[in-house]
């Protein structure tokens, strides 16, 4: 029997509850893999209730989830009670979702899950009860060192059937990108990505398509030397040490279906850059993994949408994707393959 995956509770008054609910009463039509939610189970069940699911929950530990999975929902209880209504956090939010993702981790690296899958949670919710990571990914990072004891450098990569994006920064204004692109950046950025997609997706020798950070890619100093000064040296020092890199490459051009043949993945210089593209492509599909730690962390490419919390007008789709490449990337893989082999 395969191990589960772990899914953390996320944002409770988001949509995590509602789409992980909804997926599971799907799991035979879409042959999920078995997957335990981290989670209140009253505050579970309440809300199956309130969306009009008749969901069964076993409160299991995670070894014995898959074999409940296929008539119950696992879960394992947190043992905090979360008092949040659908779209609207409270004081039992932030406390309940760090949690969870702490229990994940924790699973993961006993060799008790398979992977982990996150739920979204609210910067904002957790920022105000004193959270002081910049975000989940660097939240994750520190929990994997502080128990292997090992320093973690996280990247994330945006993937699809159609396309998979790194941006290499993140959530940065415009205005600061040019000081924080380094060359230096690039090239941790680069090893990173090739050797996750080697060893987490079995390719054989990635290609990394480099994105220029101007229009143009600078247009040979005319648009701006940071593509001359920055971009094209990590190029080359990732090529020197066999790496497929390419670059860079005018962003205008990146995208379009007889270029995405070309590589594996592109490398982004700024937020936009690459969540644009793969959200025209594969807005409901998309996957967020994280590169760079000792485990397979996917998530759903979307935020709490406190709007549609609790309405049952959540799409599941991403977060489906998220669990089927987590329960991939978890198999024993033989061979190249290209990234978009689905």
């Amino acid at each position: 029997m395969p191990q589960p995956l772990a899914v953390t509770l996320g944002e409770p008054a988001g949509i995590g509850p509602d789409i992980a609910l909804l997926s599971w009463l799907r799991r035979s039509e879409l042959e999920l893999p078995p997957f335990y939610l981290i989670a209140d189970v009253r505050f579970l069940d309440a809300r199956a209730r309130a969306l009009g699911y008749d969901i069964p929950i076993t409160v299991t530990e995670p070894r014995a989830a898959s074999a409940a999975f296929a008539k119950s929902l696992p879960v394992v209880d947190l043992d905090i009670a979360v008092t949040a209504a659908a779209g609207r956090p409270d004081e039992s939010s932030a406390g309940a979702a760090i949690a969870s993702i702490r229990r994940a981790v924790s699973d993961v690296l006993a060799g008790d899950a398979a992977a982990l899958v996150t739920n979204p949670v609210a910067k904002a919710v957790l920022y105000r009860s004193g959270f002081a990571e910049p975000g989940h990914t660097e939240y994750l990072a520190t929990l994997a060192q502080e128990r292997t004891g090992h320093t973690y450098r996280p990247v994330m990569m945006l993937w699809s059937p159609e396309l998979a994006v790194v941006p290499v920064t993140i959530h940065l204004p415009l205005k600061d990108v040019p000081q924080q692109l380094t060359t230096e950046l690039l090239v941790e950025t680069g090893r990173i990505v090739a050797h996750d997609l080697t060893s987490r997706f079995g390719i054989s020798r990635p290609r990394l398509a480099i994105a220029g950070l101007n229009p143009h890619a600078g247009e040979e100093g005319a648009m701006g030397d940071e593509d001359i000064r920055i971009v094209a040296p990590a190029v080359r020092q990732l090529t020197a040490e066999g790496i497929a890199a390419r670059g860079p490459l005018p962003a205008d051009t990146l995208f379009h279906a007889a270029a995405r043949a070309t590589y594996d993945v592109a490398l982004c210089m700024y937020h936009d850059q690459a969540l644009i593209p793969i959200k025209t492509l594969a807005f409901d599909t998309a996957v967020n993994v994280t590169l760079g730690l000792p485990f397979v962390r996917t998530s759903p490419d979307h935020g709490t949408a406190f709007d549609i919390a609790g309405t049952g007008r959540a799409d599941p789709s991403s977060f489906i994707a998220a669990l089927r490449l987590a329960a991939r990337l978890t198999q024993e893989t033989s061979g190249a393959r290209t990234l978009a082999a689905g």
